[in-house]
């Protein structure tokens, strides 16, 4: 396509959204609804995602030591922790460690349990090569020697997948809900497009108009609805996004886990705001010139 007609067809197509006035603005602001609910969906979904990975990639098998086991004897459990198939690595945890963990996590109160009153046992972390190999490693551990219980996070994993799985599932069906009322009310829009220019039309027919070059512009006014009702939806996602992320910290993995940091995340997912806006505008004014543009 020549460059001459190209700018043609844009201005044909930004003059015509001028012209629908109202229908434009609803249009606009159907897409500005729908892509705003999307943002906030996808944002969602996705760091729900990566936190829901990164709890599966760390997962560990806790092995709590009998109280009244000697040093030999852990040592020896050591060792046949570490010869379990599938694991990866074994760490020692005292006893006064894991108290220590609890006062730092939950508060200075729990410092009146240090000493003979420590009611914790000292325990083995064990990391597995995979997730999957959790459940099989903690039976295994379990039927050690001085082995007082063996427990792993595998549930927190499963839990955090049903929550993903419902926001996915729930999110998906709002989403393409809305995106069918966009389409249908940019299809609407070209359609008052098609029915005002029908002379015009039938002219270009006459002197030769092929049906690509009469389509064009039609269908990049249903481009440009959509591109245009994206630019609110990004501002307002990416600032709002931010603001939880600046405020609430939760990119700074002080757990071992963390949403995405606001950069390049916000770029794809405005990247992919802009995208969908432009493709549900397209197929709006695919579908209303299959229905009304006879070429």
């Amino acid at each position: 396509m020549k460059t001459n007609v190209i700018k043609r067809h844009v201005r044909d197509s930004l003059r015509s959204l001028r012209r629908n006035g109202w229908m434009s603005v609803a249009s606009i602001s159907a897409v500005t609804v729908t892509l705003f609910m999307v943002g906030i969906f996808l944002a969602v979904l996705f760091n729900v995602n990566h936190v829901s990975h990164q709890v599966e990639n760390d997962v560990r098998v806790r092995v709590s030591v009998d109280r009244k086991t000697p040093q030999a004897a852990k040592d020896k459990l050591a060792k046949q922790l570490k010869a379990i198939p599938h694991v990866e690595k074994v760490t020692y945890r005292s006893r006064n460690a894991e108290l220590n963990s609890i006062v730092t996590g939950y508060g200075q109160q729990w410092k009146m349990f240090r000493g003979d009153d420590n009611p914790l046992n000292d325990v083995f972390v064990l990391k597995t090569k995979s997730s999957a190999n959790t459940i099989a490693v903690t039976k295994k551990a379990r039927k050690l020697a001085n082995v007082d219980s063996a427990s792993y996070g595998g549930d927190t994993a499963r839990k955090l997948f049903k929550v993903a799985d419902k926001v996915r599932n729930w999110g998906i069906g709002f989403t393409v809900l809305l995106l069918l009322v966009a389409v249908f009310l940019i299809s609407n829009t070209i359609r008052i497009t098609i029915m005002s220019r029908r002379e015009e039309i039938a002219v270009m027919r006459l002197v030769g108009a092929t049906n690509s070059y009469i389509r064009w512009p039609f269908l990049l006014e249903g481009a440009w609805t959509g591109l245009f009702g994206s630019i609110i939806p990004i501002v307002i996602v990416d600032m709002g996004y931010a603001a939880v992320i600046s405020h609430s910290g939760l990119t700074v993995a002080s757990n071992g886990y963390a949403f995405f940091s606001t950069m390049p995340f916000l770029f794809w997912l405005d990247v992919l705001l802009a995208g969908i806006g432009i493709v549900i505008g397209a197929a709006g004014a695919g579908l209303s010139m299959r229905r009304y543009l006879r070429v």
